[in-house]
């Protein structure tokens, strides 16, 4: 079992930034690939970026691409998504989750573990 708790969404405005945080237990963090995904009211939760064990890869949707920056400290068992220039379209609530694979997934199914979800609301 891992559990997984997201904390840091808030509401800003269009260009300002956020930073989430994911704490992780209950399984060694550094052997688990994490990722961050996200829905919106009435769509289908979507990938956002994920990270490799070691922290050596990392992926990303286009979407945010050079927006949004992950990052693992596997010293504290956490992973974060530093969100630079948000956007109105970035409204979600955003999950994390991890999954024992060596590689970064987009698809939610390859996920074994979730977290409950920080809202992030941008204004425009």
């Amino acid at each position: 079992q891992v559990q997984l708790v997201e904390s840091g969404g808030g509401l800003v405005q269009a260009g300002g930034s956020l930073r989430l945080s994911c704490a992780t237990s209950g399984r060694t963090f550094s052997s688990l690939t994490m990722g961050w995904f996200r829905q919106a009211p009435g769509k289908e939760r979507e990938f956002v970026a994920a990270i490799s064990w070691s922290g050596g890869n990392t992926y990303y949707a286009d979407s945010v691409k050079g927006r949004f920056t992950i990052s693992r400290d596997n010293a504290k068992n956490t992973v974060y998504l530093q969100m630079n220039s948000l956007k109105p379209e970035d409204t979600a609530v955003y999950y994390c989750a991890s999954r024992s694979g060596t590689l970064g997934s987009a698809r939610p199914t390859s996920y074994d573990y979730w977290g409950q979800g920080t809202q992030v609301t941008v204004s425009s």
